[in-house]
């Protein structure tokens, strides 16, 4: 098995397995995403890991625009405007039998994310939301992205966070997008919270940082 999809099989794993275990009443508490449920984040994922299956199987020409870590430039915190998002997202959540019918979806989905993963190679070039990348960075961006709404998802629930090895490849991709390390204090959790915008900055931080604090949250 590569080691991008290595990554994503055990970042895919470990969230389908919290999913799966939430209770309905669990499925409305808050998360580490503001104003969102686990309801919401899981279809959220769901969505992601059907774009993940489309992307797949879209091979693309040329030379590839994006890699792991400039895919990311693109994503900045909510702006103004985006609880919409957040509504629309909720109403097809409830057309999906609430948290049961999302975490079996997702399961589902994620899985046969894997084996498509697993047909091409890491080298090949694929196409998703505009942009052309490898389907080893494509890998990676999916592994961030589910390690990252996994510390979301367990914020206020008792259930295990992402392992260590997909939270170590989101640091690799911030410290990518700050051009330096992150804070040799910050353990992988807090660097992954921090670095995205979901914990604020201590004065600590900002004086260890100095002018690279201004590039904070390096995504949201």
């Amino acid at each position: 098995m590569s080691e991008p999809l290595g990554l994503l099989t055990t970042a895919y794993r470990d969230l389908s397995e919290v999913l799966s275990s939430l209770r309905v009443e669990e499925g409305w508490e808050p998360t580490g995403c503001a104003g969102w449920t686990p309801v919401d984040l899981g279809f959220h994922l769901l969505s992601d890991a059907r774009r993940a299956l489309v992307a797949l199987n879209s091979p693309a020409t040329g030379l590839a625009d994006t890699d792991a870590v400039s895919y990311w430039t693109a994503w900045q915190p909510p702006a103004p405007g985006d609880e919409e998002e957040l509504w629309s997202t909720r109403v097809a959540a409830s057309v999906h039998g609430g948290l049961a019918g999302i975490a079996g979806r997702y399961a589902e989905t994620s899985a046969a994310v894997l084996v498509a993963a697993a047909r091409v190679a890491s080298s090949d070039l694929v196409a998703t939301q505009g942009r052309v990348l490898t389907v080893a960075d494509l890998l990676s961006t999916l592994t961030v992205e589910a390690a990252v709404h996994h510390l979301d998802l367990v914020l206020r629930l008792h259930r295990p966070g992402p392992a260590a090895a997909p939270l170590a490849e989101v640091r690799r991709v911030l410290e990518g997008l700050l051009g330096g390390p992150l804070p040799a204090g910050w353990d992988d959790v807090t660097a992954a919270r921090r670095g995205t915008g979901r914990e604020p900055l201590t004065a600590g931080d900002r004086a260890e940082l100095g002018n690279d604090a201004a590039a904070f949250p390096l995504f949201g």
